[in-house]
Order: C-alpha cells, then structure tokens, then sequence
C-alpha cells in the first residue's frame, strides 16, 4: 500500500477494495484531506514524486453535503486530467460555505517517465467518507472505479 506525508502534516494512503482501489487523504484541515486524497488518486496512476507541477489547472466544485463535494470534486479532477492529458502533483484546495476551489499543479503526461499503470474513470460514493477523527484531523476517502 502506497503512503506519502506532505508538507502540511497530511498525509494520503490507499486501501484495499476488490477490484478498485480506495483512496483517502487526512490532513490537519478539511482542505487538506481533499488535497490529499486527490494526490492519493494520482497516485493510483503513477508516483507524484515524478509529476512536475509546471502549469496550474483551476477546478471548482459546489455541493452543500461536504461527502458530494468530495466526489465531485474527484470526478473535476479526472475530468481535467482527460481533457488536459495531464497528471497533478499537488493541489492547493479552498472551501468556502459548499464551495470548492482549487488550483491542480501538473504537467501533461509522459508515457515513459510517468509509467501510468492504470485510467481511474470515476470517484464513487462506495466506502465514502468524510469526517473529524478523534485526534482532530480531517479524513476524505472513497472507491476509484480502476
């Protein structure tokens, strides 16, 4: 299982589900679980330690239930990433009263230095969850249909 702690004291993992794979990002702030969990999914793809963020990408996502933000924000990012043909190392997410903004860094993939290993096509709401853990950090995770 792939773990990786970030600047900010959040950290995104995966964990196991049948023929998917789980993603979930935790982080000292909502913002940054939703960052996290975002490189996590990326990370699905390829390791971002290899993804230069040469461009920065805008992605905005509205939903006043915190879990629907989550996934769509997901389903924004593999939008932009289809569209773009791009991958994203980081994300710098803002949340304001349901609304989600935030700025993707990334470049446009590289089949031999990126190595994707596999397409995500889509955030689901199995094994969805976004919440306060007891120690007062954030958690964001669902199932990325692989």
């Amino acid at each position: 299982m792939g773990e990786q702690k970030s600047r900010n004291n959040g950290y995104w993992e995966h964990f196991p589900h049948e023929a998917d794979m789980g993603i979930r990002g935790i982080g000292p702030t909502l913002e940054e679980a939703f960052a996290q969990a975002a490189v996590a999914m990326m990370a699905v793809m390829t390791d971002p330690q290899n993804i230069l963020p040469l461009e920065s990408v805008t992605i905005t996502a509205s939903d006043p239930d915190p879990e629907l933000l989550f996934v769509d924000f997901l389903n924004a990012v593999i939008f932009e990433m289809a569209q773009r043909h791009m991958l994203f190392k980081r994300f710098d997410v803002t949340l304001d009263d349901g609304r989600l903004t935030a700025t993707a860094h990334g470049e446009a993939v590289d089949v031999p230095r990126h190595q994707p290993a596999v397409e995500i096509k889509g955030a689901t709401y199995t094994g969805l969850a976004v919440k306060r853990l007891d120690n007062g950090s954030w958690l964001a995770q669902c199932v990325v249909d692989v």
